[in-house]
């Protein structure tokens, strides 16, 4: 089995896993019921229950690189690219845009309140 940790501008927000019967992906209870919670997307808004599919959801699959960038991955993990979970976990910590994926067995990212990260797009500049 293998489960990433996902953060919203560096707020843990779910657990996505793959296992045997496919993926799951479901939000943190805490976080559902914290104020200003919102979806990492619109093809996953916020539920209490739980989000499952035979593939990995387009969403997160959206975010592992393509073309030479999924080569280099591929190269330097050691990754076939068919394995889709095991990219998401080796590239996905730091991409572009708000959205991190954290392997499970790794230490949290520290969160941050995102209205007091400069250049944020959480609270609009004056």
């Amino acid at each position: 089995m293998k489960q990433g940790k996902i953060y919203l501008y560096n707020q843990y927000v779910g657990l996505l896993t793959e296992d045997e019967t496919g993926f799951t992906f479901a939000y943190d209870a805490d976080y559902l019921a914290s104020d200003g919670a919102e979806a990492v997307s619109l093809t996953l808004p916020l539920s209490d229950e739980p989000y499952h599919d035979t593939v990995l959801f387009p969403f997160f699959d959206g975010l592992i690189p393509e073309g030479w960038l999924l080569n280099i991955a591929e190269s330097s993990w050691k990754i076939n690219q068919r394995d889709r979970m095991s990219l998401l976990l080796a590239c996905c910590k730091d991409c572009i845009g708000a959205v991190s994926v954290i392997p499970a067995e790794e230490p949290p990212i520290e969160e941050t309140n995102s209205s007091n990260v400069e250049g944020s797009n959480a609270s609009p500049q004056n």
